[in-house]
């Protein structure tokens, strides 16, 4: 059975044939063509998929397309203001080495913006770190990543983002 769905993904509206299983982060994938939001574990567990849903991070693997209709969704691809300038958390994560090989990035920087934002742009290391425990990353042992979110609070906060 098809089901029509229809949302704002990145500031545009668009819309699709699904079935009603489809989860969030296969509609954005195969149907948008939208592959910033990585699939890493199926399973809930690694946050490679988080995106924004309403403002709020949601894993996009636990989420069914047709939960999302009518919603507005940001995905890693929707985040910076231009080509030419990075959202804040992204330039936080290129300038304190937050990545590697960058499979967890987008899931990680989705995390991170929303943590900021509920925290009021007032965070500690010990905060950031429980936060972070349903974001998996294999490569940096997450002490650049770290820094990064605290480095980005601030300057989301005088950006206004």
């Amino acid at each position: 059975m098809t089901i029509s769905v229809a949302m704002t993904v990145n500031g545009k509206p668009v819309s699709g044939k699904v079935e009603a299983r489809t989860l969030l982060v296969q509609f954005l994938r195969e149907h948008l063509g939208m592959t910033g939001t990585h699939v890493g574990c199926d399973t809930s567990q690694c946050g490679a998929c988080v995106v924004h849903v309403d403002g709020k991070s949601v894993k996009s693997c636990t989420m069914l397309a047709v939960q999302a209709d009518g919603a507005k969704v940001t995905t890693i691809e929707g985040l910076a203001a231009s080509a030419d300038k990075l959202h804040p958390m992204q330039e936080a994560f290129r300038d304190n080495h937050a990545l590697q090989c960058g499979f967890c990035t987008p899931g990680m920087v989705m995390s991170a913006i929303d943590m900021v934002k509920r925290h009021n742009y007032q965070l500690d290391e010990a905060t950031v770190r429980h936060e972070l425990e349903g974001n998996l990353c294999r490569c940096t042992g997450y002490h650049n990543i770290v820094k990064a979110i605290l480095a980005a609070a601030p300057a989301m906060k005088a950006a206004g983002v």
